[in-house]
């Protein structure tokens, strides 16, 4: 009997699990691959909710976890933690050996765990690259893994020519679309009484559900941003407002503190972490989605609902018509929410094309980690487009 080929996926946050787990779950189906999940990052810290348990919840296995977060929020804290990252990665990927090791996007730790499999020799796979986030540290991350990883799995066609263009060679590229449309499908989403039970408030009237995360490259105006977006949101006392709080990230105290003390008002509801299935769950019943994190970009819009995007973080990312871009300005931020509110602008979400696809990603991407030979693939050659 052939060995099982073994698939070693890394997960250091709530929100990419939450793309990650529909392929986890293919793989944990199929009889011809052994899979160990290495979980690590803030999952395994409490103020930001333990998420690790939510993966326990979910059915799988972990087979191991890297303690990697220390009690600061700065660069240098950052820096330390990568440090750590790097050397439990290390020591995980010895014991498990892999023959593959897949992560997905872009954060510091993902990249601590990129650079331990590309220099302990394991074969490197890479979900969401190509993409642009100009306004975080996320976005060097994402192009730094990209060219350290050995095969690419990109959500456009865009993506993939920016991947190419980086230098990776085509063969290894694939353009699978967008994986967050397959975490959506795949989970059986609540309905409303289960999601009104878990936030403790009733869901009628106008609601909206904010993120809103530190822009890393900009950090020395997180004060005065943040008191623009809460500034922006005390003005709407007709509608509930529902806080999920930041990642571990440069910055994300000050977002916390001010989010917690805006909390006293009546109509907000602050969490650290809903988890996956309450949060997609919460996105069929609220007007819009309001702050800075991707979700607003990839996912809201498969609900048939506004995004108000703040800021640069996410500049560069491909975006539908229902992204409503702001800067980080109180009235203009207020002005956008109302928009986003609008019987006419939500009219005119339900003809719009989802840029990322219409799903079966994690299905695309299983069955190439199945096929495609782990021998050889760490041997990388630079695509060079004015020579081909």
């Amino acid at each position: 009997m052939p060995l099982k080929r073994k698939i070693c996926i890394i997960t250091g946050s709530r929100s990419e699990y939450g793309l990650l787990r529909c392929l986890i779950r293919r793989l944990d189906e199929d009889e011809d691959i052994d899979y160990r999940l290495i979980v690590t990052g803030s999952h395994l810290a409490p103020e930001y909710g333990l998420t690790w348990q939510e993966i326990i919840r979910d059915g799988f296995e972990i087979a191991k976890k890297v303690e990697i977060l220390l009690s600061s929020d700065t660069r240098k804290g950052t820096c330390k933690s990568m440090g750590l990252a790097l050397m439990g990665m290390a020591d995980a990927l010895e014991e498990l050996r892999p023959d593959i090791v897949v992560v997905l996007g872009d954060r510091f730790e993902i990249f601590a765990a990129a650079t331990a499999a590309m220099v302990c020799g394991y074969p490197l796979a890479h979900i969401d690259g190509g993409e642009l986030t100009e306004g975080a540290l996320d976005d060097s991350f994402r192009h730094c893994i990209t060219k350290m990883a050995h095969v690419h799995f990109t959500a456009t066609e865009a993506y993939r020519q920016r991947v190419i263009q980086l230098g990776e060679m085509p063969e290894r590229v694939y353009n699978v679309g967008g994986i967050h449309v397959d975490a959506i499908r795949d989970i059986p989403l609540l309905h409303k009484k289960q999601v009104e039970t878990k936030l403790g408030t009733p869901l009628s009237g106008k609601t909206i559900c904010v993120t809103y995360h530190p822009e890393t490259l900009n950090t020395h105006n997180q004060e005065s941003n943040i008191r623009a977006l809460l500034g922006a949101l005390m003005m709407l006392a007709d509608t509930t407002i529902i806080i999920t709080l930041p990642n571990a990230d440069p910055g994300s105290r000050t977002i916390i503190e001010k989010i917690r003390e805006f909390s006293q008002t009546e109509n907000v509801y602050i969490f650290e972490s809903l988890g996956h299935t309450c949060y997609l769950s919460l996105l069929q019943y609220v007007d819009a989605v309001v702050g800075n994190s991707s979700s607003g970009i990839v996912e809201a819009p498969l609900f048939g609902i506004g995004t108000v995007n703040i800021g640069g973080r996410q500049k560069g990312r491909v975006a539908g018509e229902s992204v409503i871009n702001v800067p980080h300005n109180k009235e203009s931020i207020y002005q956008a929410i109302r928009r986003a509110q609008s019987a006419e602008f939500k009219a005119g979400l339900k003809s719009l094309a989802n840029p990322y696809g219409t799903g079966g990603a994690a299905a695309r991407i299983r069955d190439i980690l199945k096929q495609i030979e782990p021998e050889g693939l760490t041997r990388k050659q630079f695509y060079d487009l004015r020579c081909n």
